[in-house]
């Protein structure tokens, strides 16, 4: 696995770093809440052709791996910003492989988003991120792969993280697949939206950090910077090793996908090279360093932390929110545990 980034890699982070630095101040994160969807930041972003760059060149899109989508959604993360790139970039590389972005998808004109908790027959898709804005919908229901489109909702319920959340029915969809190809490519295309999640959550924690770090450097008591004294070094000190931690199981994660490794899962040897396996793991690591380094953030800004004024309650209540849109994080621990070890009663 590389850990240094190629030529390519380091433009791609240049590029939509300066967008999103330029583009989505803290100003419209706050503008863009309870919402948190601003379309025209999503129209600037389409501008630049990021909807279509997961797709393959064949199919009118970028050809830009996984790895490559992973250092866009760090950007989005680093911004906290309120544009569905991750839901977007994964609705559309799914629905290419059964032949159904349309032009729209592609040019960013229309918004698709993956429904991550499966449905029953007859149910609806409960909290599917950017539900309320996306107009179409790809999702599990029963052993069918479904997609649907119809007008967004444009109204979330209020939740903590300010997402566009929104309950969604499959009904009147159109049947991609079923059966065995119906799980299995959901199955790449969560672990896709997990990846890509994990990578936003470790910008979520770079912004923390540096929003901290800046902040005890420039408040003073007793005719110091808060940060010389070692109650504020303690709390600070451990994030930025969890940080490495998370940036490159995330990165192992996109490794995954694109270099086609095989499905290992060798605890006894440390050898894990299977992709639904890793992007699981990276997206509960980085769901805790990212909570813990806001609220640690948090914690550094004193009572200030908590005052709607200061950036750093936006980075924390994104870093928690988003952690949950999947459902409890407990089950998927439980599901990882059960893939890396075994079920509960089984032999070892």
């Amino acid at each position: 696995m590389r850990l240094e980034l190629t030529d390519d890699e380091r433009t791609i982070d240049e590029v939509f770093g300066g967008f999103f630095r330029n583009e989505c101040p803290p100003s419209v994160v706050r503008t863009a809440e309870p919402l948190g969807f601003d379309p025209g930041l999503w129209a600037r972003l389409a501008a630049t052709g990021a909807p279509a760059m997961g797709l393959p060149e064949a199919s009118g899109g970028g050809g830009a791996s996984l790895t490559d989508l992973a250092i866009v959604a760090e950007q989005v993360g680093r911004a906290i910003a309120p544009v569905p790139f991750v839901e977007h970039a994964v609705a559309t590389r799914l629905l290419d492989r059964f032949g159904a972005v349309t032009d729209a998808l592609r040019d960013g004109d229309a918004i698709a988003t993956l429904a991550v908790r499966p449905a029953a027959a007859g149910a609806t898709w409960s909290l599917v991120p950017a539900g309320a804005v996306a107009g179409t919908v790809v999702g599990l229901v029963g052993d069918d792969l479904v997609v649907v489109t119809s007008p967004a909702p444009g109204a979330a319920p209020r939740n903590h993280a300010a997402m566009p959340l929104a309950d969604r029915s499959p009904a009147g969809g159109t049947v991609l697949a079923s059966g065995a190809d119906a799980l299995a490519a959901f199955a790449v295309a969560r672990a896709e939206w997990q990846t890509l999640t994990a990578a936003a959550l470790v910008g979520i924690t770079r912004s923390a950090l540096t929003l901290a770090l800046t902040y005890v450097q420039e408040r003073h008591q007793f005719d110091r910077p808060i940060g010389s004294f070692q109650a504020i070094q303690q709390q600070l000190a451990d994030i930025p090793i969890a940080l490495e931690g998370a940036t490159l199981v995330a990165a192992k994660a996109a490794w995954a996908s694109d270099a086609g490794a095989p499905s290992v899962v060798d605890v006894a040897d440390c050898d894990i090279t299977d992709f639904v396996t890793l992007a699981a793991m990276a997206f509960l690591y980085t769901s805790d360093v990212a909570a813990m380094a806001t609220d640690r953030a948090l914690h550094a800004h004193g009572g200030y932390g908590f005052s709607e004024e200061y950036d750093i309650q936006l980075y924390y209540r994104r870093a928690r929110g988003w952690a949950l849109v999947a459902g409890d994080p407990s089950l998927e621990c439980r599901s990882l545990a059960d893939t890396m070890f075994g079920p509960v009663g089984s032999e070892a």
